[in-house]
């Protein structure tokens, strides 16, 4: 059985580290990026079973990054997560307009963040 890949995509490596850690302990593969632009490439470089993304970054931010991988044949059925420090109604419904398949906000529980990857990723 192959490790799913997630793409763990934040501007603060304090948070990447935690998903990376959080995630690896679980079985999956982690993939990183500090932006929404790199983010981009290595899904376009990178086969990945789920995206977790940030929503304030610079040069691209997530709404931009979902937008972006909704546009590709290979993304529109992978599941996108926010991770995100917002918990506005409006930015929710913002970001499933744009294609989010959920919402997690920061700072998340360990098991939370693992809780919900697995129900997304039906394993």
């Amino acid at each position: 059985m192959m490790a799913k890949t997630v793409l763990s995509v934040d501007d603060s490596s304090s948070v990447r580290q935690m998903v990376k850690l959080t995630l690896s302990g679980a079985g999956y593969d982690v993939v990183q990026a500090s932006d929404g632009a790199e983010g981009l490439a290595k899904a376009k470089d990178t086969a990945v079973d789920l995206v977790v993304t940030d929503l304030n970054m610079p040069v691209m931010n997530g709404l931009d990054l979902i937008r972006a991988l909704r546009q590709l044949p290979a993304y529109r059925g992978v599941p996108i997560l926010f991770l995100t420090t917002e918990s506005d109604a409006e930015m929710k419904q913002a970001a499933k307009a744009a294609g989010a398949t959920g919402w997690i906000t920061k700072p998340f529980q360990q098991e939370q963040l693992v809780a919900v990857v697995r129900k997304v990723l039906g394993a």
